[in-house]
């Protein structure tokens, strides 16, 4: 099997299931109870949630685990606005995630006014138009770090600077980008952000949000003092443990994975220019998750193309695991301006931990080859008159 979905999820790193596996064995006591069985739980989570901290340079007090990365995002938006009754305004960008762009959808539907803020074609945000977008009803600003779909990393340190001159918080989306690229909130200035287990070789259902000390927020769950009060309900132990490892196991070793994987992405990109006719490479240049390839491969459906990759055990994707099942075009992908017929014909292969150059090789023997089949089937014309 050759696994080009990193971005969906990656696979579980070994250590992350052997220290789960013992957890779940040794320690299934409650962390809310007083004797010993609940209190060894307890400071399982406590040391969990000092990795989290330490790794995105913030206190511990500021982690609020949640049940993922959608979760966070809605606690981020809903909580910002529902502790500010008097500000109805909410500002994100035009290529954020699902898990942002339905929650503002929602919100619009509640009465709230959300201005998406356009992108260029390479997915950077248009900085004027933010500026001009800020209110003195504006809430929040969310606006993601780094794409899920083409990779391209947003200013955040001038989207803050923006938003900070205005007296407006900023949220951002970080689970592409954490352990990928430095992910700081001492350096990024951000008021709130959100991270994921699941995208750094830990488990599923299991995600966190920063919260800046001295933020207002509402919680969205009530019945419980867990969590400082802000996220209430019996705590995913083993997945806690598990998210902790894997930040462990990412402080030790994110330089030399990123610097492997970036260049087994170089010379995948490199290999599908040059072998297959007719491509286009969505996102931008520099300014981007090297991990993450987005190619549309003209003339062709991305589903066909994706299929036919995986009767070859080579898997990859067509846009966000959280949209896959959807028949509409990539909203990321319209927003940089290319028209249906290409942004259907678009695939991302995102490179993790695990990929070799073997995986490689495979892909570009492989991948050309289905292409002109394909092609060939659809009468495609690449050199049209």
């Amino acid at each position: 099997m050759i696994y080009l979905d990193n971005n969906a999820t990656t696979p579980l790193d070994p250590s992350v299931c052997e220290k789960m596996a013992w957890f779940l064995k040794e320690h299934f006591g409650n962390p809310s109870s007083l004797y010993p069985l609940g209190r060894n739980a307890k400071q399982h989570i406590t040391e969990a949630r000092e990795l989290v901290a330490k790794a995105l340079g913030a206190s511990r007090s500021e982690i609020v685990f949640t049940g993922s990365g959608t979760e966070s995002d809605n606690f981020a938006l809903r909580g910002i606005l529902q502790a500010n009754p008097d500000k109805n305004e909410l500002i994100t960008c035009a290529i954020e995630h699902p898990a942002v762009i339905e929650t503002a959808n929602y919100m619009e539907k509640q009465g709230k006014k959300v201005t998406y803020v356009p992108v260029d074609s390479y997915g950077r945000i248009d900085l004027e138009a933010l500026q001009e977008a800020i209110t003195p009803q504006t809430a929040l600003v969310s606006v993601m770090q780094a794409n899920n779909e083409i990779g391209t990393i947003q200013p955040i340190t001038d989207i803050v600077q923006i938003a900070k001159r205005h007296g407006v918080p900023v949220h951002t989306d970080a689970v592409q980008s954490f352990g990928k690229i430095p992910v700081r909130v001492d350096r990024i200035g951000v008021d709130l952000l959100t991270v994921s287990a699941h995208k750094i070789y830990g488990p599923k259902g299991i995600g966190a949000l920063y919260i800046r000390k001295g933020t207002r927020i509402q919680p969205l769950i009530y019945g419980g003092h867990q969590e400082r009060q802000l996220r209430s309900g019996t705590e995913n132990t083993a997945g806690i443990v598990g998210f902790g490892e894997a930040v462990r196991i990412l402080m030790l070793r994110s330089d030399q994975d990123n610097k492997r994987i970036a260049r087994l992405s170089a010379r995948l990109k490199q290999g599908i220019e040059e072998l297959v006719p007719k491509v286009k490479f969505n996102g931008h240049p520099s300014e981007r998750i090297k991990s993450t390839l987005n190619f549309s491969f003209l003339g062709l459906e991305a589903e066909a193309l994706l299929l036919s990759l995986a009767t070859k055990n080579i898997y990859v994707s067509t846009g966000s695991a959280c949209s896959e099942d959807s028949e509409e075009v990539s909203h990321v992908l319209g927003a940089i301006g290319l028209p249906p017929e290409i942004a259907r014909s678009s695939l991302r292969l995102s490179l993790g931990r695990f990929n070799t150059e073997e995986d490689v090789d495979t892909v570009l023997k492989e991948l050309p080859e289905i292409v002109r089949r394909l092609r060939d089937i659809s009468a495609f014309d690449p050199d049209p008159a």
